[in-house]
């Protein structure tokens, strides 16, 4: 026999009082998570919608900041492979890619040196220092092992301490 659990589920009023407080929020954790806005833009709304349509099951309680924010990484993902399987493709029967503009200079130091990092890597930092969820928080957001997330804290921080590590200051003389 399933035992119910009694969940609080979301209003349509409680919804749009989530939405209002969580889209700029979410927004920024999955731009740091991608290093692309306009994409972490979409696949936030994409989420939303999604969630919409089941807001009468979201568990207010359960975590449903949580839910938006695995799915829309999910959607990013989809994308992602969507698009290199396209450029795969339009690569082979046109020769080849084309000349490819540097990075925006004006881009942030430090999401430039999250975008060198394995997305996985990069996800787990976002979720632990943007979203401050904790090691058993990411496991269960993300599917993965404690031991594995706090794996790619390790294995991220040193990554980004080197990236940001500024050669000028290694290179000036003891005084």
């Amino acid at each position: 026999m399933k035992r119910k659990t009694r969940e609080r589920l979301l209003t349509v009023e409680e919804f749009e009082e989530f939405y209002a407080q969580a889209v700029a929020r979410l927004t920024g954790q999955l731009y740091v998570m991608t290093g692309d806005l306009q994409e972490a833009q979409d696949v936030v709304q994409e989420a939303f919608v999604k969630a919409w349509v089941r807001r009468g099951r979201l568990d207010r309680d359960g975590g449903p900041e949580a839910w938006i924010r695995t799915v829309a990484w999910r959607l990013a993902v989809s994308r992602w492979r969507f698009r290199r399987r396209s450029a795969d493709a339009w690569n082979r029967g046109s020769g080849g890619p084309g000349h490819v503009e540097p990075p925006d200079p004006g881009h942030v130091v430090l999401v430039d040196a999250l975008r060198e990092l394995p997305p996985q890597q990069r996800r787990t930092l976002t979720l632990h220092y943007l979203c401050d969820l904790t090691v058993e928080q990411i496991a269960g957001e993300t599917g993965l092992s404690g031991s594995t997330i706090k794996t790619h804290l390790v294995r991220g921080r040193a990554a980004l301490a080197h990236r940001l590590r500024d050669p000028r200051i290694e290179e000036a003389p003891d005084v």
